[in-house]
């Protein structure tokens, strides 16, 4: 299997001589841009059936670093299963490196070049529905979906961000809060993989001392 990159467009020649694409997420910058000792998964997304889903893992090697290539158009509802799936079957391999992590690929659009996300430790929960007092403890929570971004902190202060501040208004609600501790993250099913990586960059530029992201997401309808 080859493939090649060409303006955040991964283009896969299969082992059969078919070529299939990827369309990478992107990101403005990556604080990741090199990984050695790889193996490449990829999920495929087909245009002429939007809601189909085909997932290739067949060069993965468990003592590796993955690299998981997912095509932005996908939504987390047919993503996240494959990805619990890919977790579950490195975790129960008999043969590990726990030196080896996984990583979303992404097109770094400030370098042109790509980019990685790493999703190692993350914890992926689907829910049918989130209740905040019992699936999170009181603590603060972070909700992302298609129509809005809301913040709750663990008192109970609702706060609505715009894709483009959820930064500065993760930064008020928690100076309004007087309470800095651990983040959880609720993302709706009906995101596409972009809108979940966009999110994802953006936290990691997060530098607030003694905040925590935590590492259980929360899957919901």
């Amino acid at each position: 299997m080859k493939y090649l990159l060409a303006l955040g467009t991964l283009l896969i020649i299969l082992s059969c001589g078919k070529e299939k694409v990827i369309q990478l997420p992107e990101i403005s910058h990556s604080k990741i841009t090199e990984i050695n000792d790889v193996s490449p998964a990829y999920l495929f997304y087909d245009e002429t059936k939007p809601d189909s889903i085909e997932l290739n893992r067949k060069n993965l090697i468990s003592t590796t670093n993955w690299l998981v290539n997912v095509d932005k158009r996908l939504t987390l509802k047919q993503v996240i299963p494959h990805i619990k799936y890919l977790q579950d079957k490195k975790l129960n391999s008999s043969h590990k490196n726990k030196a080896a992590k996984n990583y979303f690929t992404c097109n770094d659009t400030s370098k042109k070049n790509l980019g990685f996300i790493e999703f190692t430790d993350v914890v992926y929960h689907q829910k049918e529905g989130l209740n905040v007092d019992s699936d999170l403890n009181h603590n603060n929570l972070l909700v992302f979906s298609l129509d809005s971004i809301t913040i709750v902190t663990h008192d109970n202060k609702i706060f609505n961000a715009e894709k483009e501040s959820v930064i500065i208004t993760l930064r008020d609600s928690l100076t309004l809060s007087n309470k800095k501790d651990i983040f959880y993250c609720s993302f709706e099913k009906k995101l596409t993989f972009q809108d979940y990586i966009t999110f994802k960059s953006e936290l990691s530029d997060l530098n607030l001392k003694d905040v925590l992201i935590a590492d259980d997401e929360f899957i919901f309808n």
